[in-house]
């Protein structure tokens, strides 16, 4: 879902990084010391997750697992999920420089939505509720981070509106396996380590 050099609109670009920097900026203010570790342990798991791009047609689909992310960071999802894309960006090409503001709001954004929305139902005493919100939260952040893809792209030009529809699309089956794949991080933490759910 990195969105390359060369094809957003100057004012999406700069939308994006506008927004992508009060986020962060407002994301380092909330953060403590003490989670620091945890913020690059995850940032880590996002830029090794999203370096895995299987081809579909004229494009790509790679794992994102925003939706892990924002329940066990909240708001500090924001700055791990910039650094992982930054570091893609230089080393990779994947993305860019000039997209780095949009594509991390892209991401970070439905992480933070999907916090809000399911982190106190992970922490309840139902284990099978936790883990369909699980399943819910995976799935709704790669969905919501492929409408802003497409909205991103739509609000670019006209000739791009086929290209978001594949966006959408092509990220259908990755929606279902973050969901999965979430359920199975969430089961184990429960399990293991409910520390770091808070629970």
């Amino acid at each position: 879902m990195h969105i390359s050099e060369g094809i957003l609109s100057a004012p999406v670009l700069i939308t994006g990084a506008g927004l992508t920097a009060t986020a962060v900026g407002y994301s380092l203010k909330k953060m403590e010391h003490k989670e620091v570790p945890k913020v690059a342990i995850l940032s880590s798991v996002f830029f090794v997750a999203s370096l895995i791009h299987v081809p579909l047609g004229p494009s790509s689909v790679h794992l994102i697992l925003n939706g892990v992310i924002g329940l066990l960071l909240g708001w500090p999802a924001f700055p791990a999920i910039l650094v992982a894309l930054a570091l893609q960006g230089v080393i990779f090409q994947f993305g860019g420089i000039t997209t780095l503001g949009v594509n991390t709001f892209n991401m970070a954004l439905p992480a933070i939505i999907c916090f809000y929305l399911f982190n106190r139902g992970i922490k309840g005493a139902n284990n099978f509720i936790a883990l369909i919100l699980a399943f819910v939260c995976g799935f709704l952040a790669v969905l919501l981070s492929g409408i802003m893809v497409a909205a991103a792209l739509v609000f670019t030009g006209e000739p791009f509106i086929q290209i978001a529809k594949l966006v959408l699309i092509a990220h259908l089956p990755v929606m279902i396996l973050e969901g999965v794949l979430t359920v199975f991080c969430i089961g184990f933490l429960r399990k293991v380590k409910p520390e770091i759910l808070n629970i």
